[in-house]
């Protein structure tokens, strides 16, 4: 049921909300937000918050206003900050000072992504499942590259140090309403995963960014940092963040029927995605550490369980069968991820393609199987020409992506030291 202001007034009273942050992502899925105080909220629905765009990367380098106004629905309380004079977040449509949506918001193009499913008698339901490290802060509280323990996959106490960590972390998820699933130490020293129950896009995606902000919080408040940077460590296992989808025709999961016969929707889905994945790849990948993938798929292939190539069928029934695709990693903008698997997908369905026979559990497949990029500076030529890229995102989000990236590849091709650029450009942001 649609949140009223009425309703958020008197939620602020019962819990003593004294502020509201409006959230929103920049195009390359970095949280922002303002605070503004609770009895503003009339006349920040009724007009909107101003903001400058061309001091968002990405966002428009006119100096013309635009304007921040919440989406109610997406009220959030922030456990971490205190009881007393509590925050509240929303996640905010962006918009021109006319009332136009503007045309760089990730956002707004998910939605229309998940209004046009809906208009089929569709939904695109997402569950991540998301790894990061866990560093140790020095004497002044700058992150450092030591990792929190050297525990390995699904060690315990004490050799696995985060457990406590992932505890708050799935706690206040929970507060937050977002539902985790499981949490474990992962391969890497340090490294970690916590996956939760899948959702509708939008509201995954939402999910997935409000769950980037309070790893790194509840990591800071104990005393550590988190990273998402996909290989942090070079000699360490890189993290993913692989996507789970399913998609319901009028109430019934077309993935649950199974995907071993010659014919099905299922099939014809999944085709889609893994025709469009090289060319989509530099929003699944979008940093030029992205590509030191180590154990993470390389080519365009799928199986049955299989946690070696790009596309894993998992064996799960009804409501829980479903298909994962392992490549993005979770520096990603979700909302252009989504976006753009979601669009590959129901191409797939349209044009009723045909899948591609199962690679063998260790196949690479060689020549005869289609590489994903080896670099940014390949993903992004592959987006550039690709007319799916285009029109999935709009011109404006896919060409000031790939122009943004663009000057990203180029000065990591000049810095003499690459290790150092990426460690100085994504370690401590990312």
């Amino acid at each position: 049921m649609a949140l009223a202001l009425r309703d958020i007034f008197d939620f602020a009273r019962e819990h003593d909300v004294k502020f509201i942050r409006l959230a929103f992502c920049d195009m390359f899925g970095a949280l922002k937000n303002i605070s503004v105080m609770t009895e503003e909220l009339p006349r920040v629905i009724e007009n909107g918050v101003s903001f400058d765009p061309a001091l968002i990367r990405g966002f428009s380098p006119a100096r013309e206003d635009l304007y921040l106004h919440p989406d109610l629905d997406t009220l959030s309380v922030l456990p971490w900050r205190p009881s007393q004079g509590r925050v509240i977040r929303m996640y905010c449509h962006i918009r021109h000072a006319d009332g136009r949506g503007f045309a760089g918001d990730g956002r707004a193009l998910l939605r229309r992504v998940t209004e046009e499913l809906k208009e089929r008698g569709c939904l695109c339901k997402i569950g991540p499942e998301c790894e990061f490290y866990l560093f140790e802060l020095d004497g002044d509280g700058n992150p450092t590259r030591k990792p929190q323990d050297q525990a390995g996959y699904f060690d315990v106490s004490p050799l696995d140090r985060g457990e406590n960590v992932r505890r708050d972390i799935c706690l206040t998820l929970e507060e937050m309403g977002i539902q985790p699933e499981s949490s474990h130490h992962e391969q890497g020293p340090g490294q970690n995963e916590i996956c939760f129950r899948h959702g509708d896009a939008l509201t995954a995606a939402d999910q997935f960014v409000s769950f980037r902000s309070v790893v790194k919080s509840i990591a800071a408040r104990n005393g550590l940092y988190a990273s998402f940077m996909p290989n942090p460590l070079p000699d360490a296992n890189s993290s993913g963040l692989h996507v789970n989808i399913s998609l319901f025709k009028s109430g019934y999961n077309i993935f649950s029927g199974g995907i071993t016969s010659q014919e099905g929707e299922a099939r014809s889905f999944v085709a889609g995605i893994l025709n469009r994945a090289a060319e989509i790849t530099a929003a699944l990948n979008p940093l030029t550490n992205s590509y030191r993938r180590g154990a993470e798929p390389t080519r365009v292939g799928w199986r049955l369980g299989s946690r070696s190539q790009l596309v894993r069928i998992p064996a799960a029934t009804g409501e829980y069968a479903r298909m994962e695709i392992r490549s993005p990693d979770p520096a990603c903008n979700p909302y252009l991820a989504f976006a753009l698997l979601i669009k590959a997908g129901l191409e797939g369905l349209e044009q009723k393609l045909p899948l591609t026979k199962p690679l063998d559990f260790d196949e690479s497949g060689g020549a005869t199987v289609p590489a994903l990029p080896a670099t940014l500076g390949e993903a992004l030529a592959l987006a550039e020409k690709s007319r799916f890229w285009r029109d999935c995102l709009t011109p404006a989000l896919a060409d000031g992506y790939v122009a943004a990236k663009k000057d990203e590849w180029q000065a990591y091709l000049a810095a003499d030291d690459k290790d150092l650029f990426e460690r100085e450009t994504y370690f401590a942001v990312v």
